[in-house]
C-alpha cells in the first residue's frame, strides 16, 4: 500500500467527553481496559499494510505523543515510513493553529506531496472500530471515484449525530447532509475518506475549514464521482459521554460485537509492564474486565477496570468505568460512574448516589457520574448521579451538597490558567 498515504485527524478537544478529554486529546482518551482510542486506527492502518501514517494533533497532545512514541507498538517505526506527528506551526504567513480538519491538511500539504502517495486516506482518530481498508481501496479503484466514502447504515433517530449521505443504485453519493434533525437517508459517513491527491489538491486550495462540509459535499454538489462503500462491521463513534461509556460496558456482554481477543486482528497498543491482577481473600467479581495491576478485595459487577486499581475490602464498584491507578477505599460505593486515572475515592464514599433528576439539560451525561483525574474524593463524601467533578478536585470542593448539576471546575480554571 506504498501508493496511499493515511492522516489521521486527532486535535479536536473533545468538548463533549468533558473532563476525560481537559487535559488529554480524545484520540488518547483510555478505553476497554489497556487501550486509548487511537490504538483502533492505528493497528487498522497496520494490518491494512498502510505504512505511512501522519497522526495531525493539536489540543492537549502531550498525552498522545507520549502514547505514540516512535510507533513501534504498531510496527510503524520504519527509517523511511512509519508514523510521524503533524503539529500546528507558526510562519510568516500564516497563525499556525489548525481551524479544522480540512485547514489541517491544507497546511501540511508539503508532507503530502512528499509522500508521493496516489491517495490519500484520511481518518478521524476518535472512533472505535476494526476496519481493512484494502477493501474501501480495492472498491474505490474498481469505481473509479475521486472520492470514496466509507458509511455505515444507522437507526433513523440517530442521523443528527452524522453526516447522512444518500446514493443512487450503484453507490455513488447523491447528496450529502451534515448532522441533520431527520433525514430519509439510511447511511452515515464513518469519517473515513480516500481521495484521489490530485482531487484533493485541488480541495485545499481554497483554504477549507471542515472535510465533510468544506471539501466533501462541494464535490458531491459539483457533481465530481464521489462513492460510497458500506462497512459491516462494528464501529462506534464514542465521541460523546454516552456512547464512550456504552461503548466500554458493551465490551461485557457474553457476545460483544467488538471482539478485543481476536488473533486475527489484535488491537495493537503501548502497553505497561504490570503484574498480573489480584484477587485477595473477600473478592466478589462478575462479569467485569480487570486489567493487569489490580488489586481486588471488594466487590465488582459489570464494570471495566484498568491496570492499577486498587479496591479495598467492603468497597462496591457497580455499572463503572474505572481508569488506571484509581484508588477506592473501603466502604466506597461507586455506581454507573467514570473515574479518571489516579483519582483517589476516600473511605465510605458514594459516588453516583440517587436516581438520574430528568433535567433535559443534563440528558446528555446518561444518568452518569464524572471524576475527573487527580480528584481526591475525601472520607465519608456524597457525589449524587449527574455530577461532574473537574480535574484535580481537593477535599474542599466537597463542602457543599454535590447534588445533580453540579459542576466542580478543573483545576486549571480554577487557577486562572484557562
Amino acid at each position: 500500500m506504498r501508493e496511499v498515504m493515511a492522516l489521521v485527524l486527532a486535535g479536536g478537544s473533545g468538548g463533549r467527553l468533558s473532563v476525560l478529554a481537559a487535559e488529554r486529546a480524545v484520540s488518547a482518551v483510555p478505553f476497554g481496559g489497556k487501550y486509548r482510542i487511537i490504538d483502533f486506527v492505528l493497528s487498522n492502518c497496520c494490518h491494512s499494510g498502510i505504512r505511512h501514517v501522519g497522526v495531525l494533533t493539536q489540543h492537549a497532545p502531550a498525552s498522545l505523543h507520549d502514547h505514540i512514541g516512535s510507533g513501534r507498538a504498531w510496527d510503524l517505526d520504519g527509517r523511511d515510513e512509519g508514523v510521524f506527528i503533524l503539529q500546528p506551526f507558526m510562519t510568516r504567513d500564516r497563525a499556525g493553529w489548525y481551524r479544522g480538519g480540512a485547514d489541517a491538511i491544507a497546511q501540511n500539504w508539503d508532507t503530502i506531496e512528499e509522500s508521493r502517495a496516489a491517495r490519500v486516506l484520511v481518518l478521524s482518530g476518535d472512533h472505535v472500530y476494526k476496519m481493512d481498508y484494502r477493501a474501501l481501496i480495492h472498491a474505490h479503484a474498481r469505481s473509479g471515484a475521486a472520492v470514496t466514502v466509507a458509511v455505515v447504515p444507522i437507526d433513523p433517530g440517530e442521523s443528527r449525530r452524522f453526516g447522512m449521505v444518500t446514493t443512487d443504485g450503484e453507490g455513488r453519493v447523491l447528496a450529502f447532509d451534515e448532522k441533520p434533525e431527520r433525514s430519509d437517508a439510511r447511511l452515515a459517513s464513518m469519517g473515513v475518506y480516500l481521495f484521489e491527491t490530485e482531487v484533493l489538491r485541488e480541495a485545499a486550495r481554497g483554504r477549507p475549514v471542515d472535510v465533510a462540509l468544506d471539501i466533501l459535499r462541494p464535490l458531491v454538489a459539483a457533481g465530481e464521482h464521489v462513492h460510497a462503500h458500506e462497512f459491516g462491521g462494528y464501529w462506534e463513534d464514542v465521541g460523546e459521554i454516552a456512547t464512550f461509556y456504552r461503548a466500554n460496558l458493551d465490551l461485557l456482554m457474553p457476545d460483544p460485537r467488538l471482539l478485543l481477543h481476536d488473533a486475527r486482528w489484535p488491537i495493537l497498543t503501548r502497553d505497561e509492564e504490570r503484574s498480573p491482577a489480584l484477587f485477595l481473600p473477600g473478592a466478589d467479581v462478575e462479569d467485569s474486565l480487570i486489567a493487569n495491576g489490580c488489586r481486588v478485595a471488594g466487590r465488582v459487577r459489570n464494570s471495566v477496570l484498568f491496570p492499577g486499581v486498587t479496591v479495598l475490602p467492603g468497597a462496591e464498584i457497580v455499572d463503572s468505568v474505572v481508569m488506571q491507578d484509581v484508588g477506592v477505599s473501603r466502604s466506597a460505593r461507586i455506581r454507573r460512574a467514570i473515574v479518571d486515572k489516579f483519582a483517589h475515592v476516600g473511605e465510605g464514599v458514594a459516588i453516583g448516589a440517587g436516581e438520574r433528576s430528568g433535567d433535559s439539560a443534563l440528558a446528555w451525561l446518561d444518568g452518569l457520574t464524572l471524576v475527573g483525574k487527580d480528584s481526591v474524593i475525601p472520607e465519608g463524601a456524597t457525589v449524587a448521579s449527574e455530577v461532574v467533578i473537574g480535574v484535580g478536585a481537593g477535599a474542599a470542593d466537597f463542602a457543599r451538597p454535590l447534588t445533580p448539576g453540579t459542576r466542580i471546575a478543573d483545576r486549571l480554571a480554577t487557577q486562572g490558567l484557562v
